[in-house]
């Protein structure tokens, strides 16, 4: 990873309240900065509507038809549409002039804003610099390298979630008729650990919450491990909605986040001139890692409450009904210790009973939760007992409450949804079986993780990326890029250079495909496609503007090619790609859920996908019923004089595109090599604010360094600190996971802070 000199940082303090009018100003200069006015308009005006396109950014729920803004997105979403839609343009010119060597040299913001990707590009054996190549040429070039595979288990698909329904069918086709799958996503590193744990605990591995259960039911919700503000920032409209019709709001976090505590609605007089609203009522500074054992205390409180008062606290006609495993959970919970809750969560058990409190006082609880809940070694169990938690009161399978799993990703979610997953069940592998004539392979293919370290041991010679940028999203960087480098191919479908096409293989391809904003035309005519949000709707994307450039091509169609291009026409590769409908009449056929796919899609909004526990308390667990589980009690150790650090956005981010170097929310301008850290821990150390600092992560394979941080006081919890991805990433060992998820755990890292050498 690049070092960049952030000698020029400012420190100012952080704002207690988030949007306003500073968001539309810099949501604003960005987009006609990058577009330009009428382009920008267009575009801007069509995102997230009926007839218009899905926004890039993030999956948070549409409103209902007839219930959305004319200007339905956020900063974010404004600058993600910007960036991608940018005037500038990246062909065999600029690659001419620059070699990979010294494009290497600059850091991740510069490199991204030097424009699309224009035309197919490969780096030869050898070579310093990209030079062009047809489409032709490219297609049978991959088709060659997969084909002389001795096994087609080394290949690696990786998938970013911004890949539609569509693409996203597709490329699993594609790998599974290979014989492979290796089809490592960005889900492996996000929410693996809530897909596990909902899996094992209620049937499904999705939040069972709609966007109408926080807006119009919900009486209390409780956002924990999250930045609404930052990362999902229309959100908070959905909060303020349900504040102004009574719903009280508990967050924790290690940090406070501007977003949680006022937001100011731009789309409002009372957002652009006034106080806006408040949205916290009870905020708890959680210790980093100290999720697992907040909530059991909470639980533990509840139990305490019936059990003075039974028949009074719990929904005893639910459990009974509908879970097993509730007598073993509560034993669990009497064994637990108030003095161990306490140190592990970093509260009071006076703040955990107040939470109580809430809980008792509201019908309905909704629990959201982000990264900061599912990048922990104990992340799984942490999630079971939020899990507990909801069901004590029969918060699952009724209007207003259930577990809300908030995904950081446009179509991450559809993309599980349509295979994209190194395990998918045999139900699913019969029914691609029988709708395409072959046989699929069975056996569990590569991660993420474990994708790199078969990269790093040479078990994988063809790395194949569907959009997104690999070795900056992954733990561990240097392991991370020195593994792509293993590759004989990497091949990245994309629409702008990244970190990840300049650390290739042997040989390298650069495909640059349609962004979703660009209208797809393709034999048939003009198609759209579907994406779902985090809340199991689907719905259509139609993008507007004209194609960036003549040689883009959509992200079906490349993989349709290359599908032909190493099977002819066996599958009907070229009449998917010619025409969408096709291949959402398979989908009808291998997909649960999907009947009736074209016409349900068409109709205005979409549709929404069964969800058992939320429209019929039914549960596909192991047991047939909701399950308790007893979880045991802890937390990341820290030994003395070290800290634990969580890897977080700058507002100005989204995932690893860097959109500038403020993070006006916290405070920060002008670079992103800070660390947060509480002031006693500074002082501790000798060390003082605006400091330069060296962080130091302590694994059992040794030391990684991240030099040259700007130390930044911050009232986060004693023993915590908190710092920006990717820079941060280094610090994440490669083998430092969540016990059964295998996601990295880039939240609970162990470091010491030692004065810049």
């Amino acid at each position: 990873m690049v070092v960049n000199s952030d000698d020029e940082i400012e420190v100012g303090k952080p704002k207690t309240y988030a949007v306003g009018i500073p968001a539309l100003r810099d949501s604003m200069q960005y987009a006609l900065g990058e577009m330009g006015v009428s382009r920008a308009a267009k575009t801007l005006l069509a995102m997230n509507q009926i007839d218009g396109f899905d926004c890039p950014s993030c999956a948070w729920a549409d409103p209902i038809p007839g219930e959305r803004s004319h200007a339905e997105f956020c900063e974010n979403g404004a600058k993600a549409v910007a960036w991608e839609a940018t005037r500038d343009r990246v062909g065999r010119e600029f690659f001419a002039t620059h070699s990979v060597a010294e494009l290497l040299a600059d850091d991740d913001h510069s490199l991204e804003h030097h424009g699309r990707l224009a035309e197919p590009m490969y780096l030869a054996p050898g070579a310093s610099h990209y030079t062009p190549i047809s489409w032709v040429d490219a297609l049978r070039l991959s088709a060659d390298r997969l084909k002389e595979l001795p096994d087609p288990n080394r290949a690696a698909f990786y998938t970013s979630g911004r890949a539609s329904n569509e693409a996203a069918f597709v490329y699993q086709l594609l790998a599974r008729r290979l014989g492979t799958n290796n089809l490592p996503d960005c889900s492996n590193m996000c929410h693996e650990s809530s897909g596990a744990a909902l899996t094992e605990t209620i049937g499904v591995g999705k939040g069972t919450v709609s966007l109408e259960d926080i807006t119009d039911h919900a009486e209390l919700i409780v956002i924990i491990g999250q930045n609404p503000g930052t990362n999902h920032p229309r959100m908070l409209t959905a909060l303020e909605t349900a504040k102004r019709r009574g719903a009280r709001i508990v967050s924790a976090n290690p940090l406070p986040e501007a977003g949680l505590v006022r937001f100011k609605n731009p789309q409002s007089a009372r957002g652009l001139l006034g106080r806006g609203t408040k949205l916290t009522d009870r905020f708890l500074a959680v210790r980093v890692n100290g999720d697992l054992a907040m909530f059991a205390g909470v639980s533990k409180a509840l139990l305490a409450l019936e059990e003075d008062a039974p028949g009074t606290i719990f929904d005893h006609s639910f459990i009974e009904t509908y879970c097993d495993g509730f007598d073993e959970a509560c034993q669990g919970w009497r064994d637990l210790e108030w003095p161990a809750i306490e140190v592990l969560s970093g509260l009071t058990r006076e703040e955990m009973e107040g939470f109580a409190a809430d809980v008792v006082a509201a019908k309905s609880v909704v629990v959201c939760w982000a990264m900061g809940i599912t990048q922990h070694r104990n992340a799984v169990a942490t999630i079971h007992e939020i899990v507990n938690f909801l069901l004590l009161r029969g918060n699952i399978g009724r209007p207003g409450a259930g577990p809300s799993p908030i995904r950081g990703h446009s179509n991450v979610q559809g993309d599980r949804t349509m295979g994209i997953w190194e395990k998918m069940p045999d139900s699913f592998l019969d029914r691609l079986r029988d709708e395409f004539g072959f046989e699929p392979p069975r056996e569990h293919g590569y991660d993420t993780v474990n994708t790199i370290r078969a990269m790093r041991d040479g078990k994988i010679d063809v790395f194949f990326a569907l959009g997104g940028n690999f070795v900056a999203a992954t733990p561990d960087t240097a392991v991370s890029e020195a593994a792509m480098k293993n590759c004989k191919l990497t091949v990245h479908v994309a629409t702008k250079l990244n970190r990840s096409h300049l650390c290739h293989g042997t040989e390298a391809l650069l495909l640059p495909c349609l962004s979703r904003s660009e209208r797809d035309v393709q034999a048939t005519g003009e198609q759209f496609v579907t994406v779902e949000d985090s809340m199991a709707m689907v719905h259509e994307s139609k993008g507007r503007l004209a194609p960036g450039s003549e040689h883009l091509r959509s992200e079906v169609a490349i993989v349709a090619g290359l599908g032909e291009a190493l099977f002819g026409t066996d599958v009907g590769w070229s009449t998917m790609s010619s025409d969408y409908r096709v291949i959402r009449r398979h989908i009808e056929n291998v997909v649960v859920g999907f009947e009736d796919f074209e016409q349900r899609v068409s109709k205005s909004g979409g549709f929404m996908l069964p969800r058992g526990p939320h429209d019929s308390r039914t549960f596909e667990t192991a047991t047939g019923k909701a399950r308790f589980t007893r979880n045991q009690l802890d937390a990341v150790e820290v030994p003395e004089g070290h800290l634990v650090l969580q890897t977080v956005r700058s507002h100005d981010q989204f995932n690893t595109t860097v959109y500038g170097l403020d993070d006006r929310y916290r405070g920060i301008k002008g670079g992103r090599r800070v660390v947060f850290v509480n002031e006693a821990d500074l002082a501790e150390r000798g060390l003082h604010d605006a400091d330069m600092v060296d962080l130091i992560s302590v694994w059992s394979d040794g030391e990684r360094y991240a030099k040259g941080f700007r130390a930044v006081a911050y009232p986060t919890p004693k023993g915590c600190a908190a710092a920006y991805f990717p820079e941060a990433n280094v610090l994440v060992p490669l083998d430092s996971t969540a016990l059964g998820s295998n996601t990295p755990t880039s939240k609970s890292i162990i470091i010491r802070i030692e004065s810049a050498s």
